[in-house]
């Protein structure tokens, strides 16, 4: 599954939110810095900044728009929870030193949409509710890359986007087709299009994103979303990205999951491809990885598109670029000598890397291991996603019961003196250092029975890091506790 499905994420992040809605908004002070305006104006973690110049602050663009200026006064609530006003002051180019808790303060707006094959309402019982929470707040989109409808959105909201310039935007289009564009969202479809017409023509730029659902709209509705939005300059690019499903719903039971299905949504978008870098100099229109990934499935690397067709890496969080990266992240290891370095600390060690990952990555992390140094002494650990099950397979969706079951099947797996050393990603943990399934590291351990170490997801970064790893563990060879985290 496409790495569309993290808004989950940052639906965890802002649950916090929804909690003061309807309330008047306040922004919760986290951390102050250090000999800041903010901290010579007394104010504390815990506190509460509650307008700017009288007005006030519902987000985090409000308060930048506000605090523009080198003099400004601010509302506040203190620890006492009483209020006032203060005035601060700063040089030109000093920050104010404030550090809230979220980017939204009055409450994350919510969807009001019934999408056919939204992920929020694929979760099994027992999801945490921060993880069902459906946002779709076109703060979010600007602030943290969120993909929204504007279905919700009223005119004082699109007056508020032009004045402040909230721009460029993320759209979630789908289909330009109003009875298609309907049938998978509900009946606020045309809202949001008639939103996006008229944030278009007041100048408002968006990125787009199409989840492609199988006999609903690729194919020719495919090809005219696509000449809907190219006729439409402000639409800066659009993603693709295949439909995701898990095993908790009956509505869907495939994707383009094999290689002629994906090869022909590939095949279908390259003339755009073409076009767009002819006339706009980018490539514009962007597969998902997971339609490479299938389309090509072992020759995947001889397939892949270079680097520089995915300009900026733009749409990197929703799968797209996401291998290549990767790929050119590895062959610069190896040319940084890192590869080998790392293969002969385990030797040196007599110890052997389990690398856990999801089997997204099947096709192109396997081969370059296989031809590198690293062969025999770093070994992906696939993990199956029975959690969520479906056709999702994407690291960052990996859950702990999962990790853990698949670890235990392979403890004490090695022959003679190899130690086997599982290593896990820190995507699959959120801020609070647990999984989707809620499950911290150490609970992760003992139900595998085996240590545990967390290091980056970049290969560059956590070569390194096993090094390191590899290193401590020479130093305390009886080591068993497993709550290592790579710094």
């Amino acid at each position: 599954m496409a790495v569309s499905a993290y808004p989950c994420r940052d639906a965890d992040r802002e649950a916090r939110s929804v909690r003061c809605a309807g309330a008047r908004p306040r922004a919760l002070v986290r951390a102050v810095a250090a000999g800041s305006p903010a901290d010579d104006a007394g104010f504390e973690p815990g506190c509460y900044v509650t307008s700017v110049g009288g007005l006030p602050v519902r987000d985090l663009i409000d308060w930048r728009w506000l605090t523009a200026d080198d003099a400004v006064e601010l509302g506040y609530v203190d620890l006492d929870g009483d209020a006032g006003t203060v005035e601060l002051v700063r040089e030109p180019g000093e920050e104010w030193g404030f550090e809230f808790d979220g980017v939204v303060f009055d409450g994350v707006r919510q969807c009001r949409n019934a999408c056919t094959f939204c992920f929020m309402r694929q979760l099994p019982d027992g999801a945490r509710p921060s993880l069902t929470l459906r946002d779709d707040d076109y703060r979010l989109s600007f602030l943290s890359g969120t993909f929204v409808t504007f279905t919700n959105l009223d005119a004082d909201d699109e007056a508020r986007i032009v004045e402040q310039r909230i721009s460029p935007l993320r759209c979630s289009l789908h289909a330009s087709d109003p009875d298609v564009r309907r049938d998978m969202i509900g009946r606020h479809a045309q809202h949001g299009i008639d939103a996006l017409e008229r944030l278009l023509e007041a100048g408002i730029e968006f990125h787009a994103q199409i989840v492609l659902v199988p006999g609903q709209n690729d194919g020719a509705v495919l090809v005219d979303t696509l000449e809907w939005a190219y006729a439409r300059p402000g639409i800066l690019d659009v993603c693709i990205v295949p439909l995701g499903f898990t095993k908790h719903q009956n509505a869907f039971d495939r994707s383009f999951d094999s290689s002629e299905a994906a090869r022909a949504v590939i095949d279908l978008v390259e003339p755009y491809r073409r076009r767009a870098l002819a006339e706009r100099g980018s490539m514009w229109a962007f597969p998902a990885d997971e339609f490479y990934a299938r389309a090509f499935g072992p020759a995947l690397l001889d397939n892949l598109p270079s680097a520089e067709t995915y300009g900026d890496f733009g749409m990197f969080e929703d799968g797209v670029g996401i291998i290549r990266s990767f790929v050119d992240d590895w062959r610069a290891a190896e040319d940084a000598g890192s590869v080998e370095r790392a293969a002969r600390a385990l030797r040196a060690a007599g110890a052997r890397i389990r690398y856990v990952t999801g089997e997204a990555t099947l096709h192109f992390l396997e081969p370059l291991v296989a031809q590198s140094p690293l062969s025999g002494l770093f070994e992906p650990l696939f993990v199956k996603n029975d959690y969520f099950g479906g056709n999702v397979d994407v690291t960052g969706l990996l859950c702990g019961c999962d990790i853990a079951r698949a670890v235990r099947a392979l403890r004490g797996s090695s022959a003679g003196r190899v130690r086997e050393l599982f290593v896990v990603p820190r995507i699959v943990f959120n801020d609070d250092a647990v999984t989707l399934d809620d499950m911290s590291l150490e609970d992760m351990e003992k139900r595998a029975g085996a240590p545990l170490y967390v290091v980056s997801c970049n290969a560059s970064d956590y070569l390194l890091e096993i090094i390191d790893l590899v290193g401590r563990i020479a130093q305390a060879p009886d080591r068993t506790n497993g709550s290592y985290y790579a710094r």
